[in-house]
């Protein structure tokens, strides 16, 4: 069966510090360009590395109905690949086939005439996919709804915020039924409700048949909507194959540990005027920040603070990510007693325990937040400590897989005799 995209030994190269020419200048252009020439020659005659490479080879295929992800780090070449798949540059070499209409999601604005309307680039977007008005028409209540900016429909797109061209862009995209939908990491311009609506609605397209190309940093939704993913590491492809899989090698390979950190100065400390953080650390609890940590070992998660506004009532809430970006469990020291009540001036230290038996094997990270009057976020630290749980040896039987969920805990079981009978006999009765 013949794939709907097929990319060959695709490679891109650009030239370092040239820009595009335009293919009709005006004497000032002219006059620009031949005057940076001449310095241009120069600094290349001294400098052979002006060229770039955002891709080098690669290679593969997708077939009809398939959602497939596009992972990697920032410079990888992933916009590069889809700005070449919606046929936006041309690649230096190789060549991209594709057997559908494309409809592309790539930066904010992409397609849209800024003096246009929002009902005007509606039917300028159908028409550049080859539809005719009346199949427009047909869907252009639907699209309106969707994208929220029904006041603001007749108003030239020039004059929307980010996030309305945005709604209406992958609005548009997403109605029209390309064959063939391109989405990039522009969901992030939208608040976190329409950002869950796209993703309904991507999840919805892909049920219905048609082949999407997606990326995000958001290895959540890429899990839940790919079932392949294509990693790309420096314009090459690192690992094709099951999303789980290589997902889960992406962020291993990105990971590093950082067990402790520590602030000595409270002026250079992360916080600000109310508190400021003076060291985070992981580590086991008979141990170092160190020392290994496995599935069986208890962790100690410990905060030293300054408090420097006497009479705020503070509270520190811990939330464990997993490699997949899951919240494993969020917990707050608001459950010690003793310190239910307004802080003094000072610095204090604070610890919270995660018995063994309970995290599964994997890459963790922390966020911390610091909480006022136990419902005003004051200071928000994400990333604050990293660090990978392993496996232990001595807690494996007969099951030597990847042990499937967020957490893993050692749970108790009995099993007790009811009625001892002979099985054989029960069954021919």
């Amino acid at each position: 069966m013949r794939p709907i995209i097929s990319i060959e030994g695709i490679s891109k190269q650009y030239r370092l510090g040239k820009a595009q020419r335009p293919m009709y200048g005006t004497l000032r252009d002219t006059v620009v360009e031949f005057a940076q020439s001449r310095f241009r020659k120069r600094s290349e005659a001294g400098d052979s590395s002006q060229t770039i490479w955002a891709l080098r080879d690669v290679s593969f295929k997708v077939g009809a109905g398939e959602v497939i992800g596009i992972i990697g780090s920032n410079g990888a070449g992933k916009s590069t690949l889809l700005k070449i798949i919606s046929r936006i540059t041309e690649p230096t070499t190789g060549r991209a086939e594709l057997f559908g209409r494309v409809g592309s999601l790539l930066e904010v604005g992409t397609g849209f005439h800024p003096e246009l309307s929002g009902r005007e680039n509606i039917f300028l977007n159908g028409a550049l996919l080859g539809m005719r008005r009346a199949e427009i028409s047909a869907k252009f209540d639907e699209i309106v709804a969707f994208s929220e900016v029904e006041r603001f429909i007749d108003t030239p797109v020039k004059f929307y915020s980010s996030g309305m061209y945005m709604r209406l862009a992958f609005s548009v995209a997403a109605h029209l039924e390309p064959e063939i939908l391109v989405v990039d990491e522009v969901l992030a311009v939208g608040d976190m409700a329409f950002q869950k609506k796209c993703l309904g609605k991507l999840g919805s397209v892909a049920e219905g048949g048609r082949t999407i190309l997606f990326v995000s940093h958001n290895m959540l939704a890429m899990q839940n909507l790919c079932s392949r993913v294509v990693w790309l590491d420096h314009g090459k492809v690192a690992q094709e194959g099951e999303s789980g899989d290589v997902i889960a090698n992406y962020l291993k390979g990105s990971f590093s540990t950082r067990s402790t950190q520590t602030w000595a100065d409270p002026a250079n400390a992360p916080g600000n005027e109310i508190v400021r953080l003076r060291s985070a650390s992981v580590f086991p609890e008979q141990g170092s920040p160190f020392d290994e940590i496995t599935v069986q070992t208890p962790v100690v998660l410990e905060f030293e603070f300054w408090n420097f506004q006497p009479g705020a009532t503070l509270n520190l809430s811990m939330h464990l990510i997993n490699e997949q970006g899951v919240t494993v469990f969020a917990s707050g020291s608001g459950k010690d007693k003793l310190w239910r009540k307004p802080y003094p001036v000072g610095l204090f230290r604070t610890r919270c325990r995660i018995p063994g038996g309970l995290l599964n094997d994997g890459a963790h990270s922390v966020l911390l937040l610091v909480v006022k009057n136990n419902n005003t976020v004051i200071s928000n630290h994400p990333d604050l400590l990293s660090f990978e749980v392993r496996e232990a040896v001595e807690s494996r039987e007969f099951w030597f897989g990847k042990w499937p969920g967020a957490v893993r805990p050692d749970l108790d079981w009995e099993t007790e005799a009811v009625d001892l009978h002979d099985t054989t006999t029960m069954i021919q009765q």
